[in-house]
């Protein structure tokens, strides 16, 4: 029984587990020194965008997979990059332009890009010319002295590049060569997979090029400090809401009401409503008021097919939701079904083999792949499964249970497809209560307290049948002071409605949501500092990094974001502000990626978004201002009024006009009522009308 357990008070025999807040439960928590070191739960991580020339690190690494066989010439190349002798070129023939080897296309690259070869490779191919053919490619210039003697200094200037880059590979054994393939179809396709579920949208080119530079910069994790984590349950009728707390701070929260029940994870067979090859889309029918988008990349069938080759209009198809419908648009389907389950994720369209990144032990690797290959090919028939960190420990009997598990459950989906009259839901997935059990709860959370018998109850039983060892952490709460209330939390939801966040040192944030991204803004403050400026800005930097990191996730912002961080002149306080956004977005459950600080101190990053935000559920367009946020100033009205009193009266001086205002707006008039009665040339009586909007008015002519 671990430190946190004996903490816990003894449950009376037969009787479910409760708690008051009277208990002092907080003062009965370990202390963050004292919480053992935790799993790490999570399955993502923020990506830093790479440098070019580094090796993709995957974020779930497939199993290994056979590699294409190299070309002759290609192999020679790399056996001799190896040895640090220049690979042997073969002269052209009299009259045709010599063809280039995949090995020297990429040397001819790198001595583009180096200092002085721009300049040394036009020459080289102006001197070319009288002794070889005109149309001979560039990257041959760098050929050894003795086939290309006439291009003097500047060919040996291309031999010794071409060597430095021998030499250089021989010292970094690990980088891959940019002309073989070390990297293999697994890896590639392990990425391509993991990205159509993710639901991304882009071309296969973009994918490609996405996949390297969300790879290539992996940075060393530093060791973390145990968080002292704690989730509680609000029920109600209408809506249930679950708080976890991070060392006493509210660090995530999430909805789920009876009129709006999210469906992200269900699968429907939809009916193909249209297929519009000019954007690579179709629309489905899976029974709600709008079609569902689905993507080329979402679609299972000839790998580069064209849509309208693969998906005909009325056709019965199988789709899982991965996003919710938001604003205007409607929710986002895939045909590339997943069912997860706590230590596995069951992939029944796909072929591999997947072990979270997050596991770092070798022996551990080798121990889970070893029982999931076996699975796989007994149960699941060559099936995919991606292993979860939460297995990580997990015993055969546990992952054979589960596989089990979700091998019948998908048996139950396809019975229902074959059988279902379309639009029809095939599966339903967990509510929130049960989710944040199956992906959340761990040895890391203390207490997982639930203010609601029944659903109590129906958890406890959920994890009785995946963990048992967890089960004495889901408790019951039953005092009379509502939970969240108990714990203060009220205050800090109500907080999220709020665009100025302040910060510890005097500076502040400014979040601004749009329907296509999220803008924010830092500001220093008052906040002067003790030491230089530069100083001063870096550590404001520091520290709104850390705070928009959290909101991003307490206000579950997604899509593209955009962060103004103030103006660093030096490359090494950028890098420090990068390093500490990096780290504090790491405990996002979320995928995040981000890309480098620019000059002007702008991060553009982008933030998965399943479900809307917080702050678009619990809030609706301002009546006032029509969403715009911003409403006329007093000084605009009383303009106006003014020029409608001279067009009502013609300019006539004499008699009385009466105005009702808003009793705010009438306050800011009665400041300027001798200079209104001067410009209208009439006496102006002011009166306050609490039912009018602050730009409604009425004038009445006496």
């Amino acid at each position: 029984m671990s430190n946190e357990e004996k903490d816990l008070p003894p449950a009376a025999p037969n009787a479910a587990p409760s708690f008051d807040p009277g208990e002092k439960l907080r003062e009965d928590f370990p202390t963050a020194a004292q919480t053992p070191e935790p799993r790490r739960v999570l399955d993502s991580e923020p990506v830093l965008e790479p440098a070019a020339g580094s090796p993709p690190e995957s974020e779930v690494l497939p199993a290994a997979e056979p590699t294409e066989p190299r070309a002759p010439q290609e192999a020679q190349a790399a056996v001799q990059a190896q040895q640090g002798s220049p690979a042997p070129e073969q002269s052209p023939q009299a009259g045709q332009p010599q063809q280039r080897q995949p090995g020297e296309q990429r040397h001819g690259r790198r001595r583009r890009r180096g200092r002085g070869g721009r300049a040394g490779s036009g020459q080289a191919q102006g001197q070319g010319q009288a002794g070889q053919p005109q149309g001979q490619p560039q990257g041959q210039q760098g050929q050894p002295q003795g086939q290309a003697g006439q291009h003097g200094q500047h060919g040996q200037h291309g031999q010794q590049r071409q060597r430095g880059q021998h030499q250089e590979q021989r010292q970094n054994p690990q980088q891959p060569h940019r002309g073989d393939k070390r990297r293999g179809e697994g890896h590639r396709d392990g990425h391509r997979e993991r990205e159509r579920r993710s639901g991304e949208g882009h071309s296969e080119q973009h994918q490609h090029e996405q996949r390297h530079r969300e790879g290539a910069h992996a940075q060393p994790r530093a060791p973390k400090k145990p968080v002292k984590r704690e989730i509680l349950a609000q029920t109600s009728f209408e809506e249930t809401r679950v708080a976890i707390i991070e060392d006493g701070r509210l660090a995530e929260l999430m909805w789920e009401r009876r009129s709006e029940e999210s469906i992200v994870g269900n699968i429907y067979k939809g009916v193909v409503e249209n297929v519009l090859p000019g954007i690579s889309s179709a629309f489905v029918n899976i029974g709600f008021e709008k079609n569902a988008y689905l993507y080329i990349s979402d679609v299972l069938g000839e790998r580069g097919a064209a849509i309208d080759a693969t998906l005909k209009k009325g056709q019965h198809i199988m789709v899982q939701v991965a996003k919710e419908a938001i604003s205007t648009k409607g929710m986002k389907v895939t045909m590339d079904i997943s069912l997860p389950g706590r230590f596995l994720v069951f992939t029944p369209f796909q072929e591999y083999v997947g072990i979270s990144k997050h596991i770092e032990d070798p022996e551990e690797r080798k121990r889970l792949s070893a029982i999931v290959d076996k699975l796989v090919a007994e149960v699941l028939g060559g099936k995919g499964v991606v292993v979860r960190t939460e297995a990580e420990g997990a015993t055969a009997e546990e992952l054979e249970r589960e596989v089990r598990y979700l091998h019948q459950s998908w048996e139950a989906v396809q019975k229902k497809f074959q059988s279902a009259n379309p639009p029809a839901l095939l599966h339903k997935d967990l509510d929130v209560t049960l989710q944040v059990a199956r992906d959340i709860l761990s040895d890391q959370v203390y207490v997982y307290l639930i203010d609601n018998k029944q659903v109590h109850q129906s958890v406890v039983e959920f994890v009785e049948g995946i963990s048992p060892e967890l089960k004495e952490k889901v408790r019951l709460y039953d005092a009379k002071t509502p939970i969240f209330k108990a714990f203060n939390l009220e205050q800090e939801i109500e907080n999220i409605r709020k665009i100025k966040v302040s910060l510890p040192n005097g500076g502040s944030i400014v979040i601004q949501e749009a329907e296509s991204l999220c803008a924010i803004d830092v500001n220093t403050g008052r906040f002067t500092g003790s030491k230089s400026q530069e100083e001063t800005v870096t550590q404001t930097n520091i520290e709104a990094a850390q705070e928009i990191a959290h909101q991003l996730r307490l206000r579950n912002i997604g899509g593209i974001i955009v962060v103004d961080f103030i103006d660093m002149r030096k490359a090494s306080n950028r890098n420090k502000v990068m390093e500490a956004f990096a780290q504090a977005t790491r405990d996002d459950r979320a995928k995040i990626r981000i890309l480098p600080i620019t000059r002007l101190g702008l991060i553009e990053m982008t933030r998965e978004r399943k479900r809307q935000s917080t702050g678009s559920l619990i809030t609706d367009e301002c009546p006032e201002c029509k969403g715009a946020g911003r409403v006329l100033s007093s000084e605009t009205i009383r303009i106006r009024i003014q020029r409608e009193i001279h067009e009502m009266t013609g300019g006539r001086p004499g008699g009385q006009v009466r105005l009702l205002l808003h009793p705010q707006l009438a306050e800011a008039f009665r400041q300027h009522q001798s200079h209104i009665e001067k410009n209208v040339q009439r006496s102006v009586k002011i009166q306050s009308d609490p039912q009018l909007p602050w730009e409604d008015y009425r004038i009445v002519l006496e």
